[in-house]
């Protein structure tokens, strides 16, 4: 795709390169289309964009802390529902033991985000340990059981009626941000082989919504061996090597780790605070105006957010200008530190998001006032 050189117009007082050497005592924002990959203008402000003194309205920024949801049982269709649209189910599990059944997405690709503890993994295609951090795609029909020893938390992400994509990396090269090859993908081992005992077995299948039951005399995940290039895949946020520019910014777009046609899911992971001294070390004020934002916050310090921990997740609306918060705002141009300790995951659905009432027993209501001054 070509990219011909074109003449951006400036009016008034504003900065030529975006996100750096603002004017003085000037707020950034970016008004875009397409996310991050459409046209767009940065506007200069007096005052942060952010620094209302009232909200009122279904378009407020959303919180909710799935801390406090109840143990959700032994199967992923006992998870908590939390946003939804037709192409996108985001649901949280707290799984209080192994699953005693089978489990099979006829609905769409189901995405887990280990967010608490560890186990082991048994599907169609062989056995895969995991641990907390992990992404674990498994393809829409795959059948799989997880065996814990304690308790595990995990977010859930369904792509509905849809696939699970890689991004195109571009200029960038195919090995950027991490190579195909540090993917796993489940193995017929000695552990696999000694789980396929003649043992009743039952399959719980979700399709379009609702959930049939299929009982086998023996355990159908019975595979002698496969040959193709569709698999569950694993890898850790440990492995992802994050894009950087010590003097830009870059948008949340650059860490995209997975995509389907109408969302995104990016993961955020510790890196170097940008150095150039004009550079903007927070993300900048932004309305994303074709997107919901949606970020759950897995580990670490979060530098852009108060009083946001662990285990929470946030619901910034398309429309909706955001940024970061008053006290992160104070380090706009200079950090204590050298780089962010965060990790959280992102996901940017096209279509706007559904709030399930079990979610909003959770909710954190003063979110919208966080960003008073």
């Amino acid at each position: 795709m070509k990219q011909w050189i074109s003449f951006p117009r400036i009016e008034g007082t504003a900065s030529r390169q975006a996100h750096a050497d603002l004017p003085p005592e000037t707020y950034e924002r970016e008004l875009g289309r397409e996310g991050f990959f459409g046209p767009a203008t940065h506007m200069y402000h007096r005052h942060p964009p952010t620094a209302w003194s009232d909200f009122e309205g279904p378009l407020r920024p959303r919180a909710f802390d799935t801390n406090r949801l109840a143990e959700s049982g032994s199967s992923p269709w006992d998870a908590v529902p939390l946003l939804h649209n037709a192409a996108a189910k985001i649901r949280y599990l707290n799984l209080t033991g192994s699953m005693s059944t089978l489990a099979r997405n006829a609905d769409g690709d189901e995405l887990l985000f280990i967010h608490q503890g560890s186990g082991e993994l048994f599907c169609d295609y062989g056995h895969l340990s995991f641990r907390d951090g992990d992404y674990i795609v498994l393809p829409r029909g795959t059948m799989w059981r997880l065996e814990v020893p304690a308790p595990v938390a995990a977010l859930l992400i369904e792509a509905s009626n849809e696939s699970y994509q890689l991004p195109d990396k571009g200029m960038l090269g195919p090995h950027a941000i991490f190579d195909q090859a540090v993917l796993d993908t489940p193995l017929i081992d000695d552990a696999f082989r000694a789980q396929q005992t003649d043992d009743v077995w039952r399959v719980e299948v979700k399709s379009r919504g609702k959930l049939s039951i299929i009982t086998y005399p023996f355990n159908p995940l019975d595979a002698v061996g496969w040959k193709g290039d569709l698999a569950p895949v694993r890898i850790n946020w440990r492995d992802i090597r994050p894009l950087m520019s010590h003097r830009y910014h870059l948008p949340p777009s650059v860490h995209t780790t997975f995509l389907a046609s109408r969302f995104v899911v990016c993961t955020f992971v510790p890196r170097p605070f940008e150095t150039d001294p004009g550079a903007l070390k927070v993300p900048f004020f932004h309305n994303n105006d074709d997107f919901d934002e949606v970020i759950f916050y897995h580990a670490g310090e979060f530098f852009s957010r108060d009083n946001i921990h662990p285990g929470m997740i946030t619901l910034h609306p398309s429309g909706f200008t955001h940024g970061p918060h008053p006290k992160a705002l104070q380090n706009m141009l200079e950090q204590k530190t050298v780089g962010t300790e965060e990790v959280a995951v992102m996901i940017d659905t096209r279509d706007p998001l559904d709030i399930d009432e079990r979610a909003t027993s959770t909710e954190w209501a003063g979110y919208v006032d966080s960003w008073k001054t």
